[in-house]
């Protein structure tokens, strides 16, 4: 059974940034994105989470890497359409995996009496990923939508070019069960209205 998603259950938006989309920087020539969908299922949990007052937080990249898509100052730096920041919602700028290190977003959602996180954005295997990992051990009750994400193609030691929905599902793989646990957009928009005795919380190491 997975409990009604309240006050306490944040929205969390991992860098959701137009770069998201540059194959070609990402996954080199011929590179590819899965998941067309993830933008819209992104924005309708956005929409519900404002709708019901429930807290929102944004980490935005603004990358170290000299050529990168994903740096603020550039237009692709800027948040995708519908994502954007506001008020009251929490923002931190992170220059590295983990929207933990090295940004206030641990003690802002503490402040804010958050215990769950539900998580969403991009790159599944790389922020998405190390973001989840960390809210795990940190101790939130942690959700993430895997439709609400997507990777891109990944290379690996041997060259071997891995397709970005094989990419994708062996992260949540990773991560589900353990750091997490990995629900639908429809879901998560399921709980915010009430308990589902349908689902299993099985986040682990605790």
């Amino acid at each position: 059974m997975i409990k009604k998603f309240d006050i306490s259950t944040a929205l969390l938006l991992v860098d959701t940034q137009k770069g998201v989309n540059d194959t070609l920087y990402y996954g080199g020539k011929g590179g590819s994105r899965n998941n067309p969908d993830a933008e819209k299922n992104i924005l309708s949990l956005l929409s519900e989470w404002r709708k019901s007052h429930r807290r929102i937080a944004f980490t935005r990249h603004n990358s170290r890497e000299q050529n990168s898509p994903l740096k603020l100052k550039l237009e692709s730096g800027q948040q995708l359409p519908g994502m954007e920041p506001q008020d009251n919602d929490i923002v931190v700028v992170k220059d590295v995996n983990s929207g933990f290190i090295g940004t206030s977003l641990e003690l802002d959602l503490r402040r804010a009496a958050i215990k769950r996180l539900v998580v969403v954005g991009f790159f599944t295997n790389m922020c998405i990923e190390t973001t989840v990992r960390m809210a795990g051990n940190m101790g939130f009750d942690t959700y993430l939508v895997h439709d609400a994400c997507a990777a891109i193609n990944r290379a690996g030691y041997d060259k071997t070019n891995y397709d970005p929905d094989l990419v994708h599902k062996m992260a949540i793989a990773n991560l589900h069960g353990e750091f997490c646990t990995a629900i639908s957009t429809n879901d998560a928009l399921s709980l915010c209205k009430m308990d589902s005795k349908l689902l299993a919380r099985v986040q682990g190491n605790e």
